[in-house]
Formats: C-alpha cells, sequence, structure tokens
C-alpha cells in the first residue's frame, strides 16, 4: 500500500495520505486517498499476472475514452495504476436493489438502463479512439471485444456436458457456433464490461459508472440482455416483479435506436435478445457448475445474496424456452431435471426491496 501511494503521489505530484482500502479484487487494489489540499482521490492499481494487465489496459482506455466514468487524473503505465477522481460515496444499485425502498429501486433501475443506453448511442463513432487508446497502454492482451470468449465457452460446455453425464442432443454444437455470431459486429457499442448492479453509483448528478476493468465494443445485445436475465454475469441476482424487466428493457431499447433504428423492428430485436441469453446462459454455466459441489453464496460477504446452485437453474430455465435453438433448449432442460433436479434449494427470490 505504501508503495502504491507514493507512485500515485509522484504521478499528480501530490503529497496522498490515509488510504482507506475500497475493496478491489484479486487482480487490483482500490484506495481511496485524501489529497494534501483537503480533497480525496481514487487511486486503482494492478498486480502483474495477464487478466490485471488486460483489466488494467481496459480500464485506462476505456476511461480515457473521456464518455463514462470518473475522470482520470493519471496514468502509470508502469505500476501500472490510475488515478481518478473520487465520486464520492453515494449508493449503488446493488444497494437500493437489495435495499427496502421498491420506488428507489425502480428508479435506479430505469436510471441504469437509460445510462447503459444513452452510452452505447453516444459510443458508436468512437471504435476508433478506443483501439487508439488502448495501443497507447497496451500489455500485450486482446481486449474482450477481441478476445474469442464465446466460441471458447462453447468448446468448453460441451466438454463439461459430458462430465456432467449429459448425453448432447443431436446438432448442440451446430447451434453453439450460430450463439457465438453474437459478439461484438453485430451491433456494437462501448460497454465498461462489467455492468453489474455494484459498479453502477446513483449520484444526485445521475447514474454513474464504475470499474472499466472489461471495457470494450460488443454487439448492444449482450448488453440489453442484463435487463431481461437479468445481471448476465453478476452476484446481484434476483427476480424481478412481473412487467420490470420489459420496462428497463425498453428503456435501454429506446436509447439505441437513435443509432440502429433497425432495432425498432420487434423480430430483429427479439433475435437478438434471445441469442444474447443463449451466450450469457451458456457462460454462467461453464463458470459456476464446475463449483456446484457445495452449494456456496455468489458473494463472499454481501447479504442477501442468492447461491450459485439458485442461479443456475433460473438461468436453464430461462434458456429451455428458446426454441428457435431447439439442441440448446433441450440441453437446459436436461440440466434442469438431471443435474438441479437433485438439488434441494428454494427457487431463486425475488429482488428484497419489491418483497419488503
Amino acid at each position: 500500500m505504501e508503495s502504491i501511494l507514493r507512485a500515485a503521489g509522484e504521478l499528480l505530484d501530490v503529497e496522498l495520505s490515509r488510504p482507506v482500502d475500497l475493496g478491489g479484487s484479486s487482480r487490483s487494489t482500490v484506495l481511496r486517498c485524501e489529497t494534501a489540499g483537503g480533497g480525496s482521490v481514487i487511486v486503482k492499481a494492478f498486480s502483474k499476472e495477464p487478466e490485471s494487465l488486460r483489466g488494467f489496459t481496459a480500464e485506462a482506455a476505456g476511461l480515457s475514452l473521456g464518455i463514462a466514468g470518473p475522470e482520470v487524473l493519471g496514468v502509470d503505465p508502469e505500476v501500472p495504476l490510475l488515478v481518478m477522481a473520487d465520486l464520492g460515496s453515494a449508493p449503488t444499485l446493488a444497494d437500493v436493489l437489495l435495499g427496502s425502498d421498491p420506488v428507489a429501486a425502480e428508479s435506479g433501475l430505469l436510471a441504469w438502463a437509460r445510462g447503459l443506453g444513452r452510452l452505447a448511442a453516444a459510443s458508436v463513432d468512437r471504435r476508433a479512439d478506443l483501439a487508439r487508446l488502448w495501443s497507447r497502454y497496451d500489455k500485450g492482451m486482446l481486449s474482450w471485444g477481441d478476445e474469442p470468449w464465446i466460441a471458447r465457452r462453447a468448446a468448453e460446455l460441451l466438454v463439461l456436458l459430458g462430465s456432467a453425464g449429459i448425453a448432447v442432443p443431436a446438432g448442440l454444437a451446430g447451434e453453439l457456433a450460430r450463439v457465438g455470431t453474437a459478439g461484438g459486429e453485430t451491433y456494437p457499442a462501448f460497454t465498461p464490461g462489467d455492468t453489474c448492479p455494484d459498479n453502477n453509483l446513483l449520484t444526485a448528478q445521475g447514474l454513474r459508472l464504475l470499474d472499466f476493468e472489461a471495457a470494450c465494443y460488443q454487439s448492444v445485445f449482450l448488453t440489453a440482455a442484463y435487463c431481461r436475465m437479468p445481471f448476465s454475469s453478476c452476484w446481484c441476482v434476483f427476480t424481478l416483479p412481473a412487467g420490470m424487466a420489459a420496462e428497463i428493457e425498453r428503456t435501454y431499447r429506446a436509447e439505441v435506436l437513435g443509432v440502429y433504428p433497425e432495432l425498432a423492428d420487434d423480430e430483429v430485436w427479439q433475435a437478438g435478445m434471445r441469442q444474447a441469453v443463449a451466450v450469457w446462459t451458456v457462460d454462467a454455466t461453464v463458470r459456476m457448475l464446475p463449483r456446484t459441489a457445495k452449494d456456496e453464496p455468489l458473494h463472499r460477504t454481501r447479504r442477501p445474496v442468492p447461491t450459485r446452485r439458485q442461479v443456475l437453474r433460473h438461468r436453464w430455465e430461462m434458456a429451455s424456452t428458446l426454441e428457435e435453438f431447439p439442441a440448446f433448449a433441450e440441453t437446459m432442460r436436461l440440466l434442469v431435471g438431471e443435474v438441479a433436479g437433485g438439488w434441494e434449494v428454494a427457487p431463486l427470490p425475488g429482488y428484497p426491496a419489491f418483497e419488503s
């Protein structure tokens, strides 16, 4: 921590003190530090592991694009670290969803969807700028927009199904190849990458986004699926009241129609959304199924929080209705019956804010 503080202070040419650890992750350390002038800044330092270096490049490039997130005050590619403006301690979307005020929770969800949609629309012509910034801070790792992660997850799923004793339905490999086209080339737009509830501050000035470690260009459908599922790759996953997922999805969609007017066609939109749901379901299955021998909470410290088994069963049940991918839908039904059928867990509950 002392070396991080010293490097950040030298970068800004200001004395920093009284660091407060804001949590970070296995890849990064995040500190709120006081400046000699009585203000505060956020310092985010990364380790030298490959995924950490990818996160540094994405964060530095994504924030330097200047269309979302806190202002970048300095970047040291050697440590590596960033110093950012401090956005304060406003509640996150996770805070209000796990709270007791349904009005605040609904307002937060709509602000989140609207903010992500506006960001996507504003970014469509900035892809070359992000590529230039990526080159400036490049540490030798592909961005998630260029990484063939969807195809890799599909291959991993086929192996995983065999080890789980699931008979792979005929045609599944071909359908997974079709699903894999839901990457960044169909209606691409910028995303911070991790748009989960705890990375969205609900400030007096509006929604402010945090955590750009996976910033890239990807299909707007992959972002919009977070509205429908909800929160495709996150820990803060519960069910929404009837109609609310559709409402926040409409809010996001309305913002991107200005740059992609063809998405007003319901057939185009629904097909893209179903494909994105399949992508994220494959991702969740590959990430979480091997870790379900014990049914553990999805977050180490936050409560309430669902378990891995609860979320996986919810994902599989939703994906089992994707009948344009019949082999995939059948696979999901097999997972529900043959794997989740042996799990003695309660159904995924609703968000606490709407249950109180």
